[in-house]
């Protein structure tokens, strides 16, 4: 492996891993691992205490990704404006639909959970399962909302919920 070849993501740089959201590349290292030396990506998840290695090889492979430009994050409010979309599916089968749209790492689908799942106040309680699949959809949308307009969740998070809010009134 040449030491000049190139790579999309470098030290610092926030990306979004599917299956875990934000997070920022502290390091690129290399590690033996069974007698082969990898190339790593040294992935930071602040807020869930976690680090995670990549190889450098695949990690564009798994889906991992730069941070949505702010137009893809306009798309995603726009979405959470629309009319929720409940299929008269089975709820494990949506569950599953669901659990995979928030996995794909991808910001307009996580936006297509959070509408789906929002409720407001005079709505039917959210079941326990339906609640834990919103808030894990809602967390990454501000996680990754945050992180492109450069401030903090809590903006973020303000940000999402009047957009929300906005479409019950």
């Amino acid at each position: 492996m040449s030491k000049s070849k190139k790579f999309e993501f470098r030290p610092d740089d926030y990306v979004v891993y599917p299956a875990h959201g934000v997070g920022q590349i502290v390091s690129i290292e290399e590690q033996e691992i069974a007698g082969i030396t990898l190339e790593l990506f040294v992935i930071s998840f602040e807020k869930d205490k976690m680090t995670l290695r990549v190889p450098t090889n695949k990690a564009t492979e798994i889906g991992m990704r730069s941070l949505s430009s702010p137009d893809v994050v306009s798309k995603a409010m726009t979405t959470l404006k629309g009319k929720a979309k409940v299929k008269r599916a089975m709820w494990s089968r949506r569950a599953q639909e669901y659990e995979q749209k928030i996995n794909s790492g991808d910001l307009i689908a996580i936006a297509e959970v959070v509408r789906d799942l929002h409720r407001t106040d005079d709505q039917r309680e959210q079941s326990y399962s339906e609640r834990q699949l919103y808030e894990a959809a809602l967390e990454r949308l501000t996680r990754e909302v945050a992180a492109v307009s450069g401030g903090d969740e809590v903006q973020a998070t303000k940000q999402v919920d009047e957009v929300l809010v906005s479409r019950a009134a």
